[in-house]
């Protein structure tokens, strides 16, 4: 199933007068988006049609116009076009400002292009609806100070967190990040690992240490008895990130929340309306248990 054309929408108006959205990268085959977008369609009666768009890493732009060109209405930003589209954009929203990155193109009425973030609101949303942890007076330990780190700091701070402690292997950027969100009602700092005293609250895992199998360093004593270590990746198995801090005794929870809950906020900015993404969580949860059926 790549686009909601092929949800049976197709009954109440032509494929050729569905609005079409993408999800634009490189790589991207393997995107779960149009499956995403495909539910939220159907569940919201929405007339979207929703692809895969891949990019030549040095054509972002020429595709993305191209794609305008053609009638498209609105796209989803992967891996590694945020930034330039960040730049493409005519305007921006205070979070993808903050995040100097963007993840959401919308085409607006009179053809200019807004981009926003909707990556750190889909973590809060996933952390707190999703997971029941209310984030408000919480201890926040960000492990990474990439483009993934950048993007939820915003959030984290706008949900009313206590603190956010960034630590990073290169500690400068840890420390030039949390620079940027100094004078927020947060205390946000940054550093190498040893910064991380006492117990957090939650610990997100930003960095991509997951996909090759690496523990980015934190601290024993970052663990507490109610801990939630949340890692922004996701798989069918718990990543390394999971078992090492569920070895030290932390609740654990992968990304596959924060990617629903990320879309459904892009197709709310789209099309004005909030699906369910509880109930496409769970359906896509339960495909990754038997990752044949997940297109």
């Amino acid at each position: 199933m790549s686009t909601a054309s092929s949800v049976g929408a197709a009954a109440k108006t032509p494929a050729t007068e569905f609005d079409r959205y993408v999800v634009i990268g490189n790589p991207i085959a393997h995107s779960k988006s149009p499956w995403i977008h495909a539910r939220f369609a159907a569940q919201t009666g929405e007339a979207v049609a929703y692809d895969r768009l891949l990019a030549p890493v040095d054509a972002f732009v020429s595709t993305v116009r191209a794609f305008i060109e053609q009638g498209g209405r609105g796209l989803n930003v992967t891996v590694p076009f945020k930034l330039e589209a960040h730049a493409f954009a005519d305007r921006l929203s205070p979070r993808a400002a903050a995040a100097g990155a963007v993840n959401t193109l919308k085409v607006e009425a009179d053809g200019s292009v807004s981009g926003d973030n909707t990556d750190g609101v889909g973590l809060v949303r996933d952390i707190e609806q999703n997971l029941g942890v209310t984030l408000a007076g919480k201890r926040v330990l960000l492990l990474g100070a990439g483009g993934a780190a950048r993007g939820v700091v915003l959030p984290l701070v706008d949900a009313g967190v206590l603190e956010v402690a960034i630590v990073n292997r290169t500690a400068s950027k840890a420390i030039e990040l949390a620079a940027t969100f100094e004078g927020t009602r947060a205390r946000v700092y940054g550093g190498s690992a040893d910064i991380a005293n006492g117990a957090f609250d939650v610990i997100v895992n930003a960095t991509a240490g997951s996909l090759g199998g690496e523990v980015p360093s934190y601290g024993v004593e970052s663990v507490g008895a109610e801990t939630l270590a949340y890692d922004m990746m996701y798989s069918a198995q718990p990543t390394v990130f999971m078992r090492d801090a569920a070895a030290r005794g932390a609740r654990v929870a992968d990304g596959l929340g924060m990617l629903v809950e990320q879309a459904a906020e892009s197709f709310a900015i789209w099309r004005g309306v909030r699906p369910d993404s509880a109930t496409v969580l769970a359906e896509l949860r339960a495909m990754l248990a038997a990752p044949s059926q997940a297109t």
